[in-house]
């Protein structure tokens, strides 16, 4: 297999660096999303307490009775809050749901004007308070990270640094909070149900806090699966198809996956949390000029971020 570029990167040499490191940063998370879409960050900001309290709640809530997690779940918010039950969602193009149930937070608007229909207030799961304040704390220090790395993502384009910033604060970003359950009986599920079909992410970025257990995989130009193994605390973070969009394919949205483990296996619960980094539904995801060319035609009609996300919330089965 050919050498995958997932570099390990150190966000505090952006964010506290000298000038030296800061450029070093920019180019190699440029580098490798361009070339992979992927990088693992280490001191992002999250404590190893916070992270180990956060899954302690996630699997808190799940392992409630499902009549109780069926109270917080809304069909008419198309999953965008709260919770959303087994077999509700596949990957596009898929007929078969994913092995998984989901919990997803969206943003708490502060100091704008701004539309319930487009902000659904976020559900308080009443039988655990902690995980709505844990949720809360995720959110914003997820938040405040893919900000960071954006204004790398920014430099690295040649834009102004705070290229981003009018479209994400306040932005229409999800944290999710995912439970792959087990299966009792491998035999009685679809051979081709897995915990999460091969897809690409729909929004700018995506900061994925280590998974419990292995299983992520993303595809290679070589046409070939390779799993990804953060060390320790570092979170994964990839490019959505969002950014792929605007920079006409300069930065990449790699196909991935979450894959079955071992029959023995299959009987664990699998946890993972990440946070979808979405844009303001009005920004305009139109190919920059700088990242088009004779060799590189543009490849995409002009859209909105909201319009995409429309669009691809139907393709996956969770709007209708």
């Amino acid at each position: 297999m050919a050498l995958v570029n997932i570099p390990r990167l150190d966000l505090l040499h952006y964010t506290a660096g000298d000038e030296e490191q800061r450029q070093q940063f920019v180019q190699d998370i440029g580098k490798a999303f361009h070339e992979t879409g992927f990088v693992t960050i280490a001191n992002h900001g999250l404590s190893p307490a916070l992270i180990d309290e956060l899954y302690e709640v996630v699997k808190s809530f799940f392992d409630q009775p499902e009549e109780i997690k069926r109270t917080y779940e809304f069909p008419e918010l198309a999953g965008q809050r709260g919770y959303t039950a087994k077999g509700k969602e596949k990957a596009k193009d898929s007929t078969t749901p994913d092995l998984k149930e989901f919990w997803q937070r969206g943003q708490t608007i502060v100091g704008e004007e701004y539309s319930k229909t487009d902000f659904p207030d976020n559900p308080l799961v009443k039988e655990l308070p902690r995980f709505n304040e844990v949720t809360a704390e995720i959110y914003k220090k997820l938040e405040d990270a893919g900000r960071n790395l954006l204004k790398a993502i920014a430099t690295y384009l040649e834009l102004p640094v705070d290229y981003f910033e009018p479209y994400v604060i306040n932005g229409n970003s999800i944290l999710r909070a995912i439970h792959y359950f087990p299966i009792e009986n491998p035999a009685s599920i679809s051979p081709d149900a897995v915990r999460a079909g091969a897809h690409e992410d729909i929004n700018l970025i995506t900061l994925l806090i280590g998974a419990s257990a292995d299983g992520l995989e993303v595809l290679t130009k070589d046409g070939e699966w390779f799993a990804i193994k953060a060390k320790g605390e570092d979170i994964v973070v990839n490019v959505g198809d969002m950014l792929q969009r605007l920079t006409n394919n300069k930065l990449k949205s790699t196909t991935h996956r979450v894959v079955n483990p071992p029959l023995e296996l299959m009987k664990n619960s699998r946890y993972s949390v990440p946070f979808f980094l979405h844009p303001k539904a009005s920004m305009n995801l139109t190919s920059l000029e700088t990242c088009i060319s004779e060799a590189y035609p543009k490849a995409y009609e002009d859209y909105t971020a909201g319009q995409y996300l429309d669009e691809r919330l139907r393709e996956i089965g969770l709007k209708m």
